[in-house]
C-alpha cells in the first residue's frame, strides 16, 4: 500500500474515490488532494471519508485500492461519506488460489528471547498455575482457591506468576460429543497444554456433560513430567469432595504439591523462532488499517521470517478481504479451508436472519469505518504480505510455521481466548478507540492507532503506532513492535499485567445447542 500524506488528509491508492482526514474539518475548507483542491460541503471528523470524485448511486466506494462498498445516493466531490450515504451492498469477489505465493522472505538468523522450555516441545514467555474448570458450576471454587493462593502463599514461588482460574459459563446442556461439547474441550485442553502454564488442576462438579474423564481422555492430558515421566493430571469433583469448602481445601493441598516442580524453572535463550504469535484488533478506528495493523503486519513479517508462527483470526472480520488471502495461499486446498470458514459464517448467521455485513460496531463507525469491507480490508492488514501456510479451528493446536488463519468469531475475548488455547504466547492488540484487553496467561502488547488516544490512555497503552501519521514509518514502527515482542516474552510486563487484568477474559466460543 503507498501511502500519500498531505497536510490534513491522506489518500491511500490512486484508485480511491475518497480520501480520509487527519483531523477535523469544517464546512469551506479546502484539501488538497489527487492534483485538486477540494472544498468541504460539510464538517468532517478525524478518521471520517471525503469524496474526491463525483460518485453516483450504485457507484463503487474504492479505499486502499479495493471496493469497500457502494453509494446509496448521489455523492458530490467534498461530501462526507459514510454510513448514511454508502451500503455493503453485494460483494462480488474473484476467489483466485494460490496465484501470487509471496516469495519467503530474507531468513532472520540472529533474534532471540528469554523463554521456558516446557516438556512437550512449547516454550513460553510466563509461567502460571492453571485451575481449569470444566463447567460453569465449578468456576467459584476455582477462583475461590486462586484467590487463597494468590493472597497467601505465592510469595514463596518467585518463578510463578500467578494462579489463575480458567472459569466459565459453559460445560452442561450440550450434546455429548457435539460441536459446543468439542469445541469446548479444546480451549480447555489447549489451557492444559499451553506452554505458559506450569502446571494445572482440573476441576468439575461431578455430573455435567464436558466430563474430566473425556476431557482427558479425548485429549491425552498428562501432568507436568516427573522423574517417572508423565504422570495423569489432578483432578477433582464438588461431588466427590464433598461441597465448596472441602473442595477448597483439597485443591490448595493439591496446588502445594504442584507448586515446588513448577517453581523449579529458569529462563533460557531460545530463537524467535518459538513466537506464537496471535493478532488482534478491537475497538478499530479509520487509522488501525493505515498504522497500527500494517505496522502490525511488518513485524508479522519479521517474525515469519525469522521462522516463528503469525495467527490472524476474527474471521467475521475478514469477510470482504479474504479474496487477497487466497490470492496467499500456498496451495489452492488451503484456500478452500479459508472459504469454507467463510461459507459456514454465512450460514451460521443466516440462521438467526443476521448478516456478515452487521459490522462494523457503533464505536467503529464513529471512529471512521463504515462497511464491513473497509474494516477487514484493514484488518487483514495484521497479517503482513507472507504466503499463508495454513487455516485452523477454532482453538485447534496451531503446528504450522509461518503465518495462519483461525477461524474465531470478532468479539475479542472470544477471538484470542481460541488463538491462546492454540499455542499462542504472546498478543498484540491493535486499537483505534482505546479497548484496555489483557490476557492471563499470554502477555498482550496493546497498540494505539493514534496518537491522541495513546496520550489519553497511556496507561494502557503499550506503543504509538499513531508516529505514522506524524512522520514515521510503517517499517519503522513494525520494528519496534517485532522488538517488544521479543522483550515480552523475555519477560518485560506489559500495560495491562501491570494492573493485573486478564483473569475476567477467558471467554470460550461454543457453537451448538444448549438443551
Amino acid at each position: 500500500m503507498s501511502t500519500q500524506s498531505q497536510p490534513n488528509v491522506i489518500h491511500l491508492n490512486p484508485r480511491d474515490n475518497t480520501c480520509v482526514a487527519r483531523e477535523p474539518m469544517s464546512a469551506g475548507d479546502e484539501i488538497s488532494v489527487a492534483g485538486q483542491t477540494v472544498t468541504l460541503t460539510e464538517e468532517i471528523r478525524t478518521g471520517h471519508k471525503i469524496a474526491v470524485e463525483p460518485i453516483a448511486t450504485g457507484d463503487p466506494i474504492f479505499k486502499y485500492g479495493q471496493v469497500i462498498g457502494a453509494a446509496t445516493q448521489p455523492i458530490s466531490v467534498g461530501e462526507w461519506v459514510h454510513v448514511h450515504n454508502v451500503a455493503t451492498g453485494k460483494l462480488v469477489q474473484e476467489y483466485a488460489k494460490a496465484t501470487d505465493i509471496p516469495a519467503p522472505p530474507p531468513a532472520i538468523t540472529d533474534r532471540t528471547f528469554m523463554g521456558y522450555r516446557r516438556s512437550n516441545g512449547g516454550v513460553g514467555t510466563r509461567n502460571y498455575i492453571g485451575l481449569i474448570s470444566t463447567v460453569n458450576c465449578s468456576a467459584s471454587v476455582c477462583k475461590y482457591i486462586a484467590d487463597r493462593f494468590n493472597r497467601d502463599e505465592l510469595k514463596k514461588y518467585p518463578n510463578i506468576d500467578g494462579v489463575v482460574a480458567f472459569k466459565h459459563g459453559e460445560g452442561c446442556g450440550m450434546e455429548w460429543a457435539g460441536s459446543n461439547h468439542e469445541m469446548l474441550n479444546r480451549v480447555m485442553a489447549g489451557m492444559a497444554n499451553h506452554p505458559n502454564i506450569g502446571a494445572y488442576l482440573i476441576i468439575g462438579l461431578g455430573c455435567e456433560q464436558a466430563s474430566i474423564g473425556y476431557l482427558v481422555r479425548s485429549h491425552n492430558l498428562v501432568q507436568i513430567d516427573g522423574t517417572d515421566g508423565p504422570a495423569p493430571p489432578l483432578t477433582l469433583t464438588l461431588q466427590d469432595c464433598g461441597g465448596t469448602a472441602k473442595t477448597v481445601e483439597k485443591g490448595l493441598e493439591l496446588l502445594a504439591q504442584l507448586m515446588p516442580a513448577a517453581n523449579d524453572v529458569q529462563r533460557e535463550e531460545v530463537p524467535a523462532s518459538e513466537i506464537v504469535l496471535a493478532t488482534e484488533c478491537g475497538g478499530s478506528d479509520a487509522y488501525s488499517g493505515i498504522t497500527a495493523n500494517p505496522a502490525v503486519g511488518y513485524a508479522s513479517d519479521l517474525l515469519v521470517a525469522a521462522g516463528a508462527t503469525s495467527i490472524l483470526g476474527e474471521t467475521t472480520e475478514i469477510y470482504g478481504a479474504e479474496h487477497l488471502l487466497t490470492r496467499r495461499s500456498t496451495t489452492p486446498e488451503i484456500a478452500d479451508k479459508l472459504l469454507a470458514r467463510i461459507d459456514w459464517w454465512h450460514h451460521y448467521i443466516g440462521l438467526f436472519n443476521g448478516a456478515m455485513d452487521n459490522n462494523p460496531s457503533q464505536g467503529n463507525k464513529e471512529g471512521g469505518l463504515t462497511t464491513i469491507a473497509e474494516k477487514s480490508l484493514g484488518a487483514v492488514a495484521k497479517g503482513g504480505t507472507t504466503a499463508l501456510v495454513d487455516v485452523y479451528e477454532y482453538a485447534e493446536p496451531v503446528t504450522a510455521k509461518g503465518f495462519v488463519v483461525m477461524d474465531t468469531p470478532g468479539f475479542d475475548a472470544m477471538s484470542l481466548t481460541g488463538m491462546v488455547a492454540g499455542g499462542a504466547n504472546v498478543i498484540v492488540f491493535t486499537t483505534g478507540r482505546g479497548s484496555c484487553y489483557g490476557c492471563k496467561p499470554t502477555p498482550s502488547i496493546k497498540i494505539a492507532s493514534n496518537s491522541s488516544m495513546y496520550q489519553r490512555m497511556e496507561d494502557d497503552m503499550d506503543i504509538d503506532a499513531g508516529k505514522i501519521m506524524s512522520g514515521s514509518t510503517v517499517q519503522e514502527v513494525g520494528q519496534e513492535i517485532f522488538d517488544e515482542i521479543l522483550s515480552v516474552a523475555s519477560g518485560h510486563k506489559t500495560k495491562s499485567e501491570e494492573h493485573g487484568i486478564g483473569d475476567e477474559e477467558f471467554v470460550p466460543w461454543t457453537v451448538g445447542p444448549i438443551l
